[in-house]
């Protein structure tokens, strides 16, 4: 009886083993912030999917708030923290690019907090509107994105605007479209040195082409040519581990790598079905521990070379 009762016993934690590990609700946490710099702190996603790391950069005057989370109850998490820091502090709101879990927060935010977004961000969102829906993922995505309505902007700038925090001066730079999406805004704190990349520069992740049809590798790369003289020291993707500068030069390697192999293999008469589950086998080999699927850039590459 006994052996019969350890063998039920262990094929029952086996079979509980082997059940997919429910992933974490998308929570921003609270009580999280960490200081980076000496006007930047940051609330980590704790690498959950759908959480992004949000940026606090507080100056004497105002205090800048950089990716609000998914819903209302994410931004009210994110509006107090941002009200530890500094409360009697003005607000200021931008988003990296238009995606959910980077602008719904928004909505918790007062009248009187001015959010401020590229043109091409704010086109993104009227065109495409709340992308990507997560409602039905799990009850908790549905409670977050129920009544989800996406803030108009207070102000919009085509190409660039400087704001001035009190002894914190920050560059908000649209990146000139076809990446992640066409609306891509990097945030630099000068002095600090430190740049908020959205989805544009990550840390071991293969960068998600498949977000945006029109993505392209060529522009791709030529935001890295406009993000490396800025010489940042911190670099705080959008989602994933925060890194340096060096993480600019990491992508980049990667980048023409993959659009030089493409290139070759296209030239030897590979069809672009043949050529995306080579490349991506390779590169999970090449650089191994990344996450996501280099197979996405795969397309654009395709496409791009002679």
């Amino acid at each position: 009886m006994k052996i019969i009762t350890l063998t039920l016993l262990l094929a029952a934690s086996i079979v509980i083993a082997q059940q997919p590990v429910a992933a974490p609700p998308p929570l921003i946490k609270e009580n999280a912030t960490v200081k980076i710099s000496e006007h930047v702190y940051v609330i980590p996603d704790g690498n959950v999917g759908a959480v992004p790391n949000v940026g606090i950069i507080v100056g004497s005057n105002a205090t800048l708030v950089v990716d609000t989370g998914l819903g209302v109850r994410n931004g009210q998490t994110v509006l107090r923290e941002a009200t530890k820091i500094r409360g009697n502090n003005p607000i200021f709101v931008v988003a990296t690019h238009f995606h959910a879990e980077h602008t719904l927060g928004e909505a918790a935010f007062p009248a009187t907090a001015k959010v401020i977004r590229a043109r091409a961000q704010q086109r993104d969102m009227d065109e495409l509107g709340i992308a990507p829906n997560f409602s039905g993922r799990s009850p908790v995505h549905t409670e977050l994105m129920q009544g989800a309505a996406q803030r108009r902007a207070d102000e919009i700038f085509d190409n660039e605007k400087m704001l001035d925090l009190g002894g914190v001066r920050v560059r908000l730079q649209w990146m000139g479209g076809s990446t992640h999406t066409n609306g891509d805004t990097i945030i630099f704190v000068e002095g600090d040195g430190v740049l908020f990349t959205g989805d544009l520069v990550m840390n071991k992740r293969f960068l998600a082409f498949g977000a945006n049809q029109a993505a392209s590798v060529r522009a791709w790369l030529g935001t890295y040519d406009k993000l490396e003289p800025l010489r940042a020291s911190h670099i705080i993707p959008a989602h994933g581990d925060r890194g340096d500068g060096s993480l600019i030069g990491i992508d980049r390697s990667y980048l023409r790598e993959l659009q030089t192999r493409v290139a070759a293999l296209k030239r030897e008469g590979k069809s672009l079905d043949e050529t995306t589950p080579l490349i991506t086998a390779e590169f999970q080999t090449r650089y191994p521990g990344w996450t996501g699927n280099a197979g996405q850039a795969v397309r654009s590459a395709y496409n791009e070379a002679n």
